[in-house]
């Protein structure tokens, strides 16, 4: 990922309908959710949202595809870790094992997924 991308991904993401529908879309999975439906879940007006999708969807970060009369989206999580790969490309100084915290907090939350799931 290059630098103006990553731009791109943060500005989108420095909103909070924006960020809320993003980690929405995220739990949606695979399947995502009609914009619709993330306008009810987030209690924004149809067309506001439309907007906020349609950034989220300009910086790469959010699918969409026609079915039907609606519009569904999804999170494009491989864009995702792309900006999370280039964020932390630099962590700590090229010492891996000093990110071994988030590491491991990010797999106690798999576990916690796993039990709950």
């Amino acid at each position: 990922m290059d630098k103006s991308l990553a731009l791109a991904a943060l500005s989108a993401l420095s909103n909070e309908t924006r960020l809320d529908a993003f980690r929405l879309l995220v739990g949606a999975g695979a399947n995502g959710l009609a914009a619709g439906a993330i306008s009810e879940r987030l209690g924004v007006v149809q067309n506001t949202m439309s907007a906020h999708l349609g950034v989220l969807s300009a910086a790469g970060l959010v699918r969409h595809e026609r079915e039907g009369r609606s519009i569904v989206y999804s999170a494009d999580l491989d864009a995702m870790q792309a900006l999370l790969t280039y964020l932390m490309d630099d962590c700590c100084g090229r010492r891996p094992e000093l990110c071994q915290p988030l590491l491991m907090r990010m797999g106690d939350m798999q576990q916690e997924e796993t039990k709950h799931g």
